[in-house]
């Protein structure tokens, strides 16, 4: 079955992570998300890949290239970012028959998506506790009845996951009208399929919208879980590692370290001497973690160093990041509330006690900086020696 992949958004509401680099290919567990969105489809007997490109295009078609575990990629360009029918419709040229379309940057169970790919026409949903956040599904009789977007008063805590198998009538119907948010909306499309036929629901186990920062650390979080300990690189006779620990070739763990998995250590990267790393952690290619440095659930991408005496907690850290020597991220409020960040121009709560920081590409923090729990620091920011962080920058 065809299966089109949407890649194309930047995602403003994990800024300052995709200033520089497209939301699907934010790193989870190692691989971008968008990798585990197209394992997902090829599990489950995907013909063919069907990727709609956008914001930096070109690190995603650098990614897939023209093949993606032996089956073929096409990729089609969404201009403009105008919602999910017009994703989809930008790949209309590329299909032929029924099928299937999948959000590049959700963590999908890959199991329901076999099953899925198996029942189409249809569309996979998710308990949820707040429904209102999403598109609600409505079923009878093990057939999908409605499909309403965000309603206040919702009828079912069945979320749309944004997985679909569609029939091929459903190419003539993707020229749908502009909705209120000025977008034109898929679930338009799924409406007029479920009034023509028979849509199964499918019911995922795991589903994970990663949409904002503390959403990828939580999707780091369910992957790891589930990491075996692969030690591949070079670690010293003095170093300990406990869990699960993955250590790919070419990394390099010094004496002295502690490693508490679930822990996933990438090419090039260097730990120690006298580290600790523990929790769901995350390190990227050619990163750095130095002497008497904690690293605890974070994650840490290509390039950044974290070089002496330092503590992150809880915390996302973007490419080529470099904290000055004893720069401390606290991530956890004295009042024990949940943690704040700012999401497109508003304090919204991660839903979580512990919660550190989000550093765009590039910052530089001077030695003895002290950044508060939830502070964002956009791209390329720097810090004074002994600052204290307490806002955005």
């Amino acid at each position: 079955m065809q299966t089109v992949i949407l890649a194309a958004g930047q995602g403003t509401r994990m800024g300052p992570l995709t200033e520089s680099t497209p939301k699907p290919m934010l790193p989870v567990a190692g691989r971008p998300l968008v990798a585990h969105v197209a394992d997902a489809a090829v599990d489950a007997g995907a013909s063919e890949l069907v990727v709609v490109v956008g914001y930096e295009a070109a690190d995603v078609r650098s990614f897939f290239g023209e093949t993606y575990r032996d089956v073929p990629v096409t990729f089609a360009v969404q201009a403009e970012q105008a919602g999910t029918a017009d994703a989809v419709r930008a790949a209309r040229p590329e299909l032929d028959g029924a099928f299937a379309v999948l959000n590049g940057d959700n963590l999908y169970d890959p199991a329901a998506i076999d099953r899925l790919f198996a029942s189409g026409p249809a569309l996979a949903t998710c308990e949820v506790t707040d429904p209102s956040n999403y598109g609600v599904v409505s079923v009878t009789d093990g057939v999908v009845t409605d499909i309403v977007e965000k309603p206040d008063d919702p009828p079912t805590n069945l979320a749309n996951t944004g997985a679909y198998v569609f029939p091929e009538t459903a190419l003539d119907w993707l020229d749908v009208s502009e909705s209120e948010r000025g977008e034109y909306e898929i679930t338009d499309v799924v409406a007029r399929v479920i009034e023509s036929h028979d849509v199964t629901p499918v019911t995922l186990s795991r589903w994970r919208d990663v949409g904002r920062p503390w959403e990828l650390l939580e999707a780091n979080e369910t992957l790891l879980a589930e990491i075996e300990t692969d030690v591949r690189g070079t670690v010293s006779d003095d170093a300990e590692l406990r869990g699960a620990v993955l250590v790919e070739d070419g990394a390099t763990i010094e004496p002295g370290v502690v490693i508490e998995g679930p822990v996933y250590v990438e090419a090039g990267a260097t730990v120690g001497p006298n580290a600790y790393v523990r929790g769901a952690t995350y390190l990227g290619s050619d990163a750095h973690v130095g002497n008497g440095v904690e690293i605890k659930n974070s994650v840490i991408r290509r390039g950044t160093n974290v070089p002496h005496l330092s503590y992150v907690g809880d915390s996302v850290l973007g490419q080529d990041v470099n904290f000055g020597a004893g720069t401390n991220v606290a991530n956890l409020r004295h009042d024990g509330a949940d943690v704040h960040v700012t999401v497109k121009g508003e304090r919204t709560s991660t839903g979580r006690r512990k919660f550190g920081v989000v550093v765009g590409d590039g910052v530089k923090t001077g030695i003895n900086t002290s950044l508060e729990p939830g502070v964002t620091l956009t791209g390329s920011v720097t810090t004074e020696p002994g600052e204290r962080v307490r806002r955005d920058r």
